[in-house]
């Protein structure tokens, strides 16, 4: 059984020429980038930030389940350790400069294999347009099964794979930035909402 599926795998791949091993490859490095940023970007909760440090603050909330939640709990222990004060404010920088290296992690690898997947189908449609023109000039193509439809056709099958595998990597990936960035300005209002609260508590304290 497996053989069987060998057999049709291989078959596959000769179906296009030589670049098919290139977009194969291409196509299990996008994916590989995709999935490791779709795990990766886990928010934890849908609620708010501002309802999130309060359930933190208020103990309701324990068990961090994605990287805002993670991001506030190591925040507020820097405050609580630190105080609030502008080098706190750069050691929460300093802190949360891992999350947001982790946020853009493969971004911009899973942006160039989707720019070089098409490329790669068009390289693969030119050689395949060029051998046919070769074997019409030699008269060869009429006497192989398909005749100069089934040259063409074989030529344009990369261009196809390589579409097949650069839009959807296209419009995950956008999406996936999307939510990258959200997370970033959320990191940003967690710095903002925790120093203003503590220095709340302290002019409070000190009326």
């Amino acid at each position: 059984m497996f053989s069987l599926y060998l057999e049709g795998f291989t078959d596959y791949m000769q179906s296009g020429g030589f670049v098919m091993w290139p977009l194969f490859f291409t196509a299990m490095f996008l994916w590989f980038g995709l999935g490791f940023r779709f795990h990766t970007l886990k928010r934890g909760s849908q609620k708010s930030v501002r309802t999130l440090i309060r359930k933190f603050h208020e103990n309701k909330r324990v068990k961090t389940e994605g990287i805002i939640d993670s991001a506030i709990v190591d925040a507020m222990k820097i405050i609580d350790e630190n105080g609030c004060s502008t080098s706190t404010r750069k050691l929460i920088d300093d802190h949360f400069y891992g999350y947001q290296i982790q946020l853009k992690h493969y971004s911009r690898m899973v942006m160039t294999l989707v720019a070089i997947a098409p490329l790669i189908g068009l390289l693969g449609t030119v050689v395949g347009m060029i051998e046919t023109f070769d074997s019409l000039a030699s008269a060869s193509l009429f006497s192989q099964s398909g005749g100069i439809a089934g040259g063409i056709s074989q030529a344009l099958f990369t261009t196809q794979l390589g579409l097949v595998v650069a839009v959807p990597g296209l419009i995950i990936g956008r999406l996936l930035d999307r939510r990258g960035n959200t997370m970033e300005f959320e990191l940003e209002q967690i710095k903002d909402i925790l120093c203003t609260e503590e220095l709340e508590k302290k002019a409070g304290h000190e009326v």
